[in-house]
């Protein structure tokens, strides 16, 4: 019995061995997954490839220099506003940023903001009345910017609710109001940052406070790549990622064909238009007239174009016709001329109030002018005191249609006997330097020891969207006390024209406040300001907008915004289409 019971002992052993080293020898079949496939769903964003004329910077839709289709793109897509325009032209509480903003008071003239307690820019920071604060207080200060005239009536903002609420006063009523504070910016990083405000969004964007982000720009690439915030507090987007993609108009034609493209804006001529149409029923196509129009400014705050007579001169050898094919080279803004000097083309109620003649050359009355004011033409060219009539011409950069323009001038003055220095500042430093210049309140050039081209006439963008009277008092009018005689002390000029005139400045003023209605300040403004021969419009701007069938939700959006200003979290992809034969 024992020598059994250690048999059966040994055997138990030997069993046990033998399933150990058989689980050590023989491992068990692997559990069989897909990660690739798994990885390739989860990192696969759905994406809207949108071909765009150029991604370059600045960013700044404050600043006159940054103004372009794509600061309007991105500044619609990352910022907050506190009202935004529908696409039927009325404006409409942001109710992604606020609970309410209503008029609290007449008098004085005070409006009550209440900021939604969620919502924040991408860093974390509450969007509060910090923000409110900062943007009114370069818009107030700084040169070239966008609107400032509604901004230069606010005497205080005021905080409540733990900066969750502002309370807005103004030193007379604006019936404009509800334009202010679109395009919100994150002070806490802007205020004190290098470069101050005319570095604001010269290269990027520090902080998000929109539905979308930035993950990459790559002007190399001409490509900016924007995701879904997920710090947004508000409904997300529907698609991963949008993407803006540079392009000639051959390469956006094709792209849109073939489905890589969901949608192409371009600033396109007769030939760019023409490559669109020949796709027929493949794409949508849609003219978009931009918040802007191309103008010659002539300024009167350097020497020789203070004295009228000269400036009307120089403005009777303008062929404006010449200016204006240039500009627009048969694209859409050749049906935009721009024949009043404040109501745009597009915008309701436009009329042309142009007068007869204006913008015709008229050498002999050019010459009579010119003479009167002591220029004798000798030799083909206009002199007084020996010296000839020399002018500056500017435009912001090479940036089209501006420098073409400005080329096309320089040749009509030159050709008539005027010598032309044709410049092309940077277009921060045309608009915030050279354009803003101090000027005594005689209209006269204060000294400038910086050096600095003092530029006589400027080809430039100008601001026409939102409020009307704002846009009169914004492009016209004085700052506040600049019209009041008595100071010597010069003054940077309160717009890039430089014009300030006391004796319209009451009835710019009413039309702001809406003593006046603004239609009759413009029956009594305009024959002054054409026969000033300051600001010559010339046409506004505009992009033509393709969809193919590949996109769900893009509309032509809010007059003079553009798609961008519509619902952009409620676009989505549809299947790529087949490519038609023969297209």
């Amino acid at each position: 019995m024992r020598k059994s019971g250690k048999a059966a002992a040994l055997v138990l052993v030997l069993a046990l061995a033998a399933t150990l080293a058989a689980c050590t020898s023989t491992p068990p079949a692997p559990v069989v997954t897909s990660p690739v496939s798994q990885s390739s769903t989860a990192t696969t964003p759905s994406q809207i490839v949108i071909g765009v004329d150029d991604i370059a910077g600045g960013y700044n839709p404050h600043n006159l220099a940054d103004q372009s289709s794509i600061t309007t793109a991105l500044s619609q897509l990352l910022l907050p506003s506190v009202f935004r325009l529908t696409d039927e032209g009325q404006y409409q509480l942001d109710p992604t940023l606020m609970r309410s903003a209503e008029v609290t008071s007449q008098e004085p003239f005070t409006v009550t903001y209440q900021i939604r307690p969620d919502a924040s820019w991408s860093d974390g920071a509450p969007i509060a009345v910090e923000d409110f604060t900062y943007l009114r207080e370069v818009m107030r200060d700084q040169p070239g910017v966008v609107g400032p005239a509604g901004y230069r009536l606010i005497s205080d903002i005021q905080p409540k609710d733990g900066g969750k609420g502002v309370v807005v006063t103004f030193s007379q009523p604006y019936p404009g109001w509800q334009t202010l504070f679109s395009d919100l910016l994150p002070s806490h990083l802007l205020k004190d940052a290098p470069g101050g405000w005319q570095g604001a969004l010269a290269t990027s964007f520090p902080a998000y406070g929109g539905p979308f982000s930035i993950k990459q720009l790559d002007n190399a690439r001409g490509e900016i790549i924007l995701e879904r915030n997920e710090r947004y507090w508000d409904r997300p987007a529907a698609i991963d990622q949008l993407v803006l993609r540079r392009a000639d108009e051959p390469s956006m034609r094709a792209a849109l064909l073939s489905g890589n493209d969901q949608f192409v804006l371009s600033r396109t001529d007769s030939a760019g238009l023409n490559l669109f149409q020949q796709l027929g029923d493949a794409v949508q196509l849609q003219t978009i007239p931009d918040a802007r129009t191309a103008d010659v400014l002539l300024r009167p705050v350097n020497g020789l174009l203070a004295n009228d007579d000269v400036r009307a001169g120089v403005a009777a050898l303008i062929d404006r016709n010449k200016l204006i094919d240039e500009g627009t080279s048969g694209g859409p803004s050749a049906s935009l001329r721009a024949d009043a000097q404040v109501i745009p083309p597009s915008a309701p109620g436009y009329a042309a109030t142009i007068p007869g003649g204006t913008g015709v050359p008229d050498p002999a009355k050019a010459e009579e002018l010119l003479n009167s004011a002591g220029y004798l033409k000798e030799a083909g060219t206009w002199r007084k005191d020996g010296k000839q009539l020399t002018l500056v011409i500017a435009s912001p950069g090479r940036l089209e249609p501006y420098a073409s323009i400005a080329k096309e001038l320089a040749r009509e003055l030159t050709a008539a006997g005027i010598a032309v220095t044709t410049i092309n500042p940077q277009p921060r430093d045309l608009f915030s330097t050279l354009l803003a210049m101090p000027v005594s309140q005689s209209g006269q050039p204060a000294t400038d020891s910086s050096g600095s081209v003092g530029v006589d006439i400027a080809v430039v963008p100008m601001p026409v969207g939102g409020d009307h009277a704002s846009v009169l008092a914004s492009t016209f009018g004085c700052r506040p006390g600049q019209a009041t005689k008595g100071s010597a002390a010069p003054i940077v000029p309160a717009n890039p024209a430089g014009v300030c005139d006391p004796a319209l400045q009451p009835t710019i003023d009413d039309a702001l406040s809406g003593v006046k209605p603004l239609n009759d300040a413009l029956a009594e403004l305009e024959p002054k300001l054409w026969a000033q021969h300051i600001v010559l419009p010339l046409f506004q701007l505009a992009d033509t907008l393709a969809i193919n069938s590949t996109i769900a939700g893009v509309t032509q959006g809010p007059p003079m915004v553009g798609p961008f200003g519509s619902t952009p979290v409620e676009w989505t992809r549809g299947p790529t289409p087949t490519r038609t034969s023969g297209r």
